[in-house]
């Protein structure tokens, strides 16, 4: 359906370089990244904003590189809004209607029809002022949706939301989503990411450095950046050595620390990743299935949406998440020796 080839663009001090990918049809597909790696300007290139200085843009099967915004059946909702607030909330979502020329009761019609997809019908003749964020999004969600798109760009949607708003939002756009509308969402939220896309591209830079399932990304990330992009904080740089004569694998951290795997892989450089929620705390040592076992200083204990998170300094930084019931039951703080422990079968290596 949409086929970017090559794309390069220069703004100011910044560069999209060689930036190639394919959406199908009835994707959702996910581009994550940092502030500043380039994601609205990709957007900006795709809708016709601005032009590209090389490379190509195919949308179902026709060259719209150098297109005009106007003739191209893509929308793009930006991340403030644009509502007009002198309009009410009718009047935004029938906007894009005057210029198709459509009757008045046609014009009442769709505008019933968008509002009611965009669950905002009960706010039909309210002014702009009076909304809240969460509101006022799904005005500028509807009034794009007037305009039959093919395709929809989303620049950071739900960033500007609270948690209530963001699931109600998420859930609209899987509806409209499974309805077989093919969306392009940029985030730089990997939970976004998992909940929303089929597909992703992770943009480092002005350059894409990993691309896949949602599965196949997270699972696999390709280097460090995209590991922590995706939240795995355990990712080390290593060493891959088979030793006799069991031939077992063992990961070499820093040459000093060793990490025992399960890899088919022979003597080479790569990373390893554990998951955070794979490794076990504990007061003193497990006799347990789990071959890795160290002991560390706890140096840093976090909050987080799912629990707490604690680093461990065992000569390098481990990341543990628990939940709040097991931290307390451990009394865990800052400055307590522990130790952590998880199995061979819990490591992931990644050759370089």
């Amino acid at each position: 359906m949409l086929e970017i080839k090559k794309i390069t663009k220069i703004y100011k001090e910044f560069a999209i370089k060689d930036f190639s990918i394919n959406v199908e049809k009835g994707d959702y597909f996910m581009i994550l990244g940092v502030s500043g790696a380039g994601k609205s300007l990709l957007l900006e290139l795709i809708a016709g904003l601005i032009k590209p200085d090389s490379g190509t843009i195919i949308f179902e099967g026709e060259d719209i590189t150098n297109k005009n915004i106007h003739h191209r059946k893509i929308g793009l909702l930006f991340q403030d809004y644009a509502i007009f607030p002198h309009l009410s909330v009718k009047d935004n979502i029938a906007y894009p209607l005057r210029l198709k020329k459509l009757s008045s009761a046609e014009r009442n019609k769709r505008v019933s029809e968008y509002a009611e997809k965009a669950s905002i019908s009960h706010l039909i003749h309210r002014d702009p002022s009076t909304l809240s964020g969460g509101e006022l999004q799904r005005v500028s969600l509807a009034r794009i949706l007037a305009m039959e798109p093919d395709c929809l760009l989303l620049d950071e949607p739900l960033s500007s939301l609270d948690v209530q708003l963001k699931e109600g939002l998420r859930t609209l756009l899987r509806k409209l989503n499974r309805e077989g509308l093919t969306i392009i969402h940029i985030t730089h939220d990997f939970e976004e990411t998992i909940s929303l896309a089929n597909r992703l591209a992770v943009i480092h830079d002005g350059t894409i450095v990993q691309q896949g399932t949602p599965k196949e990304v997270f699972q696999y990330p390709g280097n460090e950046f995209v590991a922590k992009m995706t939240g795995i904080k355990n990712f080390f740089k290593t060493k891959l050595i088979k030793e006799p004569p069991d031939n077992n694998a063992t990961a070499l951290i820093n040459e000093n620390i060793k990490i025992n795997l399960l890899s088919e892989e022979q003597n080479c450089e790569g990373h390893i990743l554990i998951r955070r929620r794979d490794i076990i705390i504990s007061e003193s040592k497990l006799q347990s299935s789990a071959c890795n076992n160290f002991e560390g200083i706890i140096t840093e204990t976090i909050p987080q949406n799912t629990g707490i998170e604690v680093i461990i300094d065992i000569g390098v930084k481990f990341f543990v998440l628990l939940t709040e019931l097991s931290f307390e039951e451990l009394k865990l703080g800052e400055g307590k020796k522990v130790w952590i422990s998880f199995k061979a079968s819990s490591v992931r290596f990644i050759k370089n």
